[in-house]
């Protein structure tokens, strides 16, 4: 089995203040307009039904983030940290009827930081993987980063599958779960790795590869960019294959506070049934990955 390569790709600040830019537009569209143009994931069954835990005295529980990974994570306009997994962390606190503090961290002190009791949950996309369920408890994922294909526009490139894809120059970040993936499945196809997606998606912008393979989060946000000049779009998937792209991100939280764990899967279930999700999904991802 080919082990998991991950892959976090920080999303430099021109592309943050793009990212705000996008929110802001998308939260000037109405509700049911914003559905229609959205792809929304569903990570939850509707027919579970989880108990909320007795959470009498519980203490103030304070949440650890990162503030530099739009549009889960960053730092708003005024300053203080906001984004889907801050957000939801916030809404989830206000459906247990439990206090919550927010406290940033560089996202590589995040881990330790937690496990030293500076703090109670992280919130940020650290991906669900073997390790670190060795080390934390998780919650059930909220979330996950799909991979996907993008294509020219105008190039009239078939729908990306095994068959059609032989032959077909296709650019992948090397060393990546993306590459992995890419060559494991689709493996007559002509693949160029790039240093990074910047550099691989310039390549398809030029017509020097037919396809790019690789994070739909980073994607979405270059296609609908400035710098992309809308020639390229999204073809075929999502793909969530967990063995290459892990099993999601959930609030990660110490293996001796398991009640806490019940209480926020339980609240994400609710947030989720109740509508409260889709209202941050919408207002955080006016260009969906999915």
């Amino acid at each position: 089995m080919l082990n998991i390569i991950i892959l976090r790709i920080r999303l430099r600040s021109n592309r943050s203040v793009l990212w705000a830019m996008l929110i802001m537009l998308g939260a000037s569209l109405g509700v049911t307009e914003a559905r229609a143009q959205v792809a929304m994931p569903n990570f939850w069954d509707p027919r579970v039904q989880l108990e909320r835990p007795d959470l009498t005295g519980l203490r103030t529980i304070r949440f650890l983030v990162d503030d530099d990974f739009p549009p889960l994570h960053f730092s708003g306009p005024d300053g203080n940290p906001t984004g889907f997994s801050v957000e939801l962390a916030r809404a989830a606190c206000e459906r247990l009827a439990i206090t919550c503090t927010i406290q940033v961290r560089r996202f590589d002190l995040l881990l330790s930081a937690l496990d030293d009791r500076q703090g109670d949950v992280v919130a940020a996309a650290i991906p669900t993987t073997p390790s670190l369920r060795e080390r934390f408890a998780v919650t059930n994922p909220y979330f996950k980063i799909p991979a996907r294909f993008a294509v020219r526009r105008h190039r009239k490139q078939p729908s990306p599958r095994a068959d059609t894809l032989a032959g077909k120059r296709v650019g992948v970040v090397g060393e990546t779960a993306h590459e992995a993936f890419a060559r494991a499945f689709v493996a007559k196809a002509s693949f160029q790795a790039f240093p990074d997606l910047a550099a691989a998606e310039t390549a398809l912008k030029a017509g020097e590869i037919d396809y790019v393979f690789a994070d739909a989060l980073g994607l979405s946000l270059w296609l609908n960019g400035e710098d992309s000049e809308g020639c390229c779009e999204f073809s075929g998937g999502p793909y969530l294959e967990s063995r290459f792209f892990g099993e999601g991100i959930g609030f990660v939280i110490r293996k001796d506070d398991e009640t806490l764990r019940r209480a926020f899967d339980f609240a994400l279930l609710q947030l989720w049934k109740e509508g409260k999700y889709a209202e941050l999904y919408l207002r955080f991802f006016p260009i969906s990955p999915f």
